[in-house]
């Protein structure tokens, strides 16, 4: 069992102000796999401190220093990356495939990513006379979700470390497991004390802690859009920057031109790889109410490789929590209730698997856009089939959301695709089932937050913009 009842602080492990503690479940088992200290307004003081303390020597090195640093990160990340990926089945249930692979190396993807694009990354122009400066923010908060720990970790940390900042982060105490790997992995690269700064803790206390913290001069949120206004509440009162990467219900329109074959089952396995776990998961599939019987039987027979088990061998692991997996089954109840047909899985647990937050994936046919199916984010192995007549209504139905994160399109014409990609009212669209690409922006519209991560693009939200007037007089003049 693993017992994590130290915080990260100012480069040394160190005991908590008060001692509490949380007991961390294996959604797998429903046992606890180890416990961990949930710390408070005190800890996240010491924190900023020892980040406050560090951005004075951490802001002044140069690129070159930074991004020798962030190599040698990486290069013992990669040497713990199994490790790692074994935490992540442990705290949050994802089969040892996903968690060993993507989730894991996720985290060198956004490294690496960060550090070619730092190479040529512009932190000055001359304007005239004067000069434009991009200069470190100072403190960053972040707050990280338990759904792919480490790709939102380091998603956030790479840009902020490359551009000069320092670090008080929280990660979820439902899956604290691999953020305090993480940082033993900055200890063991010597990054230097106080860059980087672990509190673990809930939302209500650690949570609140970092984002009203007068010393924080930005905090980098990433999950639900009802926490994230909290966030944003709490915030307001230090005039601090927020960054958030929220929630997401996101349309995939199947188009009358699409390889059907090819365009569904895609769509099936991006949806069900995580258990659903992914906010920009493609849940909403718009299809042609003319091809709908050959669409719900790809889907129904493309859901059958996805069966849940035990995540040491299974391609599906169960839901994070018990109260993921409650909230998953009212929804699929109130699917139901609300007349869509159920033409796969279903309420309660799969055939033999009584332990665990399981769940069946789900597809429902017959849904309409009003649906609560069709409008809460499930966050769950939980696909909905809409029907559309005509292009234009399936993209209105496409951005009747109040979500904009990601939108799926699926056609056999590029230009076509295109076109309609074009018109989804969301950050991040995907065309014809494209693998993820670390180095363009990604983030949301609506209330699926504002600002941006991956590559370059993430580097701005961690800057600050100063103007110098009369710098260069010759030009002015």
């Amino acid at each position: 069992m693993r017992n994590y009842m130290k915080f990260y602080i100012g480069g040394e492990w160190v005991e908590p102000e008060s001692a509490r503690t949380l007991d961390v479940i294996n959604p797998a088992t429903e046992k606890t796999a180890g416990k961990i200290s949930l710390g408070g307004a005190d800890d996240v003081d010491s924190a900023v401190k020892a980040a406050r303390k560090a951005f004075e020597s951490w802001s002044q090195t140069s690129i070159d220093e930074r991004v020798a640093m962030v190599m040698k990160i990486a290069d013992i990340y990669k040497k713990r990356a199994s490790e790692i990926g074994a935490a992540i089945t442990e705290e949050m249930g994802a089969p040892a495939w996903l968690a060993g692979g993507p989730q894991a190396m996720s985290a060198v993807g956004h490294l690496m990513t960060a550090v070619d694009a730092i190479k040529t990354f512009r932190f000055g122009e001359d304007k005239g006379g004067s000069h434009i400066l991009k200069e470190p923010l100072g403190v960053c908060g972040f707050i990280t979700p338990w759904n792919w720990p480490m790709n939102q970790l380091a998603a956030k940390f790479a840009p902020a470390v490359l551009t000069g900042n320092t670090i008080v982060h929280k990660p979820s105490e439902i899956a604290p497991f691999s953020s305090y790997l993480f940082a033993e992995v900055l200890d063991e690269a010597g990054l230097p004390a106080g860059v980087y700064n672990l509190v673990n803790g809930d939302g209500p206390t650690v949570g609140v802690a970092i984002s009203a913290h007068p010393d924080i001069d930005m905090v980098s949120f990433t999950g639900s859009t009802r926490a994230g206004v909290e966030v944003a509440r709490a915030a307001a009162a230090s005039v601090k920057r927020v960054h958030q990467e929220l929630g997401g219900k996101s349309p995939n329109i199947i188009l009358e031109d699409a390889d059907l074959e090819a365009a569904v089952t895609g769509s099936v396995a991006t949806l069900m790889m995580n258990s659903g776990q992914s906010c920009l998961a493609p849940t909403r599939m718009i299809a042609p109410k003319s091809k709908m019987e050959e669409v719900i039987e790809i889907a129904r027979k493309a859901v059958q490789d996805w069966t849940p088990g035990d995540p040491a061998t299974a391609k599906m692991g169960p839901v994070v929590s018990e109260a993921q997996w409650n909230k998953i089954q009212g929804l699929i109840e109130k699917g139901a209730a609300e007349g869509a047909t159920i033409i796969a899985g279903g309420p309660g647990k799969p055939e033999g698997l009584e332990t665990g937050y399981y769940v069946k994936p789900t597809i429902f046919a017959d849904v309409t856009n009003d649906m609560t199916i069709a409008r809460q984010e499930i966050f769950g192995p939980v696909l909905v089939i809409i029907g559309y007549d005509t292009e234009d209504e399936a993209i209105r139905i496409a951005n009747d959301t109040e979500y904009g994160l990601a939108g799926y399109v699926q056609s056999g014409d590029i230009d076509h695709a295109r076109k309609v990609a074009s018109k989804i009212r969301a950050g991040y669209i995907n065309i014809n089932n494209s693998q993820m690409d670390f180095s363009v922006p990604f983030g949301g519209y609506k209330r699926s937050g504002n600002g941006r991560e991956f590559g370059e693009h993430a580097f701005d939200e961690f800057l600050e913009l100063k103007s110098v007037l009369g710098y260069n007089p010759s030009a002015a003049a």
